[in-house]
């Protein structure tokens, strides 16, 4: 047995692909395999798939006509053999020595799942900034999800973490195979972290995360409900398992409001109406079956929720205006930007970071 498999889903990544199959072969780990999911790829990416598995045998790839992300991760792994597994997604790259820290931190505490935090990365300047998403009270310590159901609400970031390959098979964790949808990591991250008995967050940072690669998503209309779909598997998974569902609901609330909204600024404006008449659907729904709570609004600001529920098109006029600040933040973040949180600083000038330490 290996001690970890990385599953690298690819469509269409010919112009980063050799990045990231370079820091993978090059890892100080060497006990690993790379198993490669080409999802009918038009370009040349099979061809230095088949380069990279001529020059190294730890390379497996699997070809298959394009069925969409989720269905190339469960592919993945299921044909996994390693003890541990890693996702690296075909458009990033990591350190060098990511998969050998992890696995010894993961071996020696005997760990479901183990998360890092990880760079944002743009292509255009070669620039990375710290992402600082663990919080210091988390990192270094074993617990679950008892202890901090609020890491429910953290971004997915499912590559910034290796997980036990018999804990997800034990468990039924894997991908919605949705074709052509969004933000399928959103329910697979979600139900490994209420899962896990065993995990730990570490702060520091391997992945590199491409940003100016992002497939635009939000003017497609089959990709409007993808991220409502994740989130009925959610709720799917809590109803059959309500000891968790006792532990984690309110902040699981508090995370779906936020996706929707977030889901609302991002998507064409033409989309807007229709998604709000699911949102609203949504929470009048859980708010008859008494799950809203004061936990929720101290989270949630009540007057917007009200909004919502009673007052559709007035909630309309609101998200419009949230995305035009929105894309004017994006605007001025992209010149000048000071960020500081519990884990780290950044100042970006004119697009260049200047200062970062944590």
């Amino acid at each position: 047995m290996v001690k970890v498999s990385i599953i690298v889903p690819i469509y269409n990544t010919e112009k980063y692909l050799k990045k990231c199959l370079d820091s993978l072969v090059s890892q100080t780990l060497k006990d690993i395999e790379i198993i490669c999911v080409n999802d009918g790829s038009t370009d040349s990416s099979i061809q230095i798939l088949e380069e990279y598995k001529n020059k190294d045998t730890r390379i497996k790839v699997i070809n298959k006509e394009n069925s969409g992300y989720g269905n190339s991760m469960n592919i993945g792994i299921s044909s996994a053999s390693g003890e541990y597994i890693g996702i690296v997604e075909s458009d990033d790259f990591v350190k060098n020595n990511m998969f050998e820290d992890l696995y010894e931190l993961a071996k020696n505490n005997d760990l479901d799942l183990l998360k890092s935090d990880f760079y944002y990365y743009t292509t255009k300047d070669n620039q990375s900034r710290k992402a600082g998403k663990i919080k210091k009270e988390l990192q270094g310590k074993v617990f679950n999800i008892g202890d901090d159901p609020a890491i429910v609400k953290m971004m997915p970031s499912i590559w910034s973490a290796i997980y036990k390959r018999t804990f997800l098979i034990e468990n039924g964790i894997n991908f919605l195979e949705t074709p052509g949808a969004s933000y399928q990591d959103t329910s697979f991250a979600f139900k490994a972290l209420v899962s896990a008995e065993r995990m730990m967050f570490t702060g520091e940072a391997y992945l590199y995360y491409r940003q100016d690669n992002e497939n635009s998503s939000v003017k497609s209309k089959e990709k409007v409900y993808a991220v409502s779909t994740e989130w009925d598997e959610i709720s799917r998974f809590l109803d059959n398992n309500l000891s968790l569902k006792n532990i984690v609901n309110d902040y699981k609330l508090v995370a779906q409001f936020n996706g929707y909204r977030w889901n609302l600024i991002r998507i064409d404006s033409q989309y807007r109406d229709e998604f709000i008449e699911l949102f609203s659907k949504t929470f009048c729904e859980y708010y008859a079956k008494g799950e809203i709570r004061e936990k929720f609004y101290k989270k949630i600001n009540k007057n917007e929720f009200q909004m919502l529920l009673n007052n559709k098109q007035k909630y309309r006029k609101y998200i419009d205006k949230l995305a035009l600040n929105y894309e004017k933040k994006e605007k001025r973040r992209k010149n000048f930007s000071i960020r500081i949180n519990l884990s780290r600083v950044s100042i970006v000038l004119f697009g260049k970071q200047i200062v970062e330490f944590g």
